[in-house]
């Protein structure tokens, strides 16, 4: 199983990309893991009418890594109570052939007590056009510039998320496996009928 963990904060070097890092290098089960940070990536905003697909090599390479995971994960700060645009443009931009009936696990991140927005933004109308599938299971990682800092924990509190980010990578480890019955089974027709029912209603 490959995963994919896509960071939306708008600056360099963040505390969200921070938290990816360390996601990204403790995968757990998943045999292959890849990081995306979007602020490093000068992706065209979209616009509904641009040929990304064959326009952008930025767009192409990113396309590819979505393309090729069997779970994502993307992560957001808490900007005004809203999720962070790049991820928006992202999942705007992306093909359903390449994000069907994939799980997504969502991450909320905030340097206080906040996060909790982001992940009921994208749950509730971020993923309609794309079909992947949120996962039950979610994070906010609270307070995020005091923890994931050294390479063990420093408190209770850091401690708690680390274990609570390893249970969280195991189950969508377990969902990932599970939808790929359901994505490798498609017939062409149900490939054909999935592209006229493309969007939610």
């Amino acid at each position: 199983m490959k995963l994919l963990v896509i960071s939306g904060s708008h600056r360099k070097n963040s505390q969200t990309a921070k938290a990816a890092k360390y996601i990204n290098n403790n995968k757990n089960a998943f045999k292959q893991s890849r990081h995306i940070d979007l602020c490093e990536l000068d992706l065209p905003f979209w616009d509904a009418l641009s040929d990304y697909k064959n326009s952008s090599p930025v767009w192409q390479a990113a396309a590819a890594q979505i393309k090729e995971a069997d779970a994502l994960i993307l992560m957001t700060p808490e900007w005004a109570g809203t999720a962070s645009p790049l991820i928006k443009n992202l999942l705007l931009m992306s093909d359903l052939a390449d994000t069907a009936h994939k799980p997504v696990m969502l991450v909320g991140t905030s340097s206080g007590i906040s996060g909790t927005y982001p992940v009921a933004e994208l749950r509730m109308n971020a993923l309609k056009n794309t079909k992947l599938i949120p996962v039950p299971d979610y994070l906010i990682v609270r307070y995020i510039d005091q923890v994931l800092n050294e390479q063990q924990a420093v408190d209770q509190h850091d401690q708690n998320l680390r274990d609570r980010i390893s249970y969280c990578l195991d189950m969508l480890n377990n969902y990932a496996q599970a939808m790929l019955a359901v994505r490798t089974q498609f017939n062409e027709q149900e490939k054909q009928l999935q592209q006229k029912y493309a969007y939610g209603m």
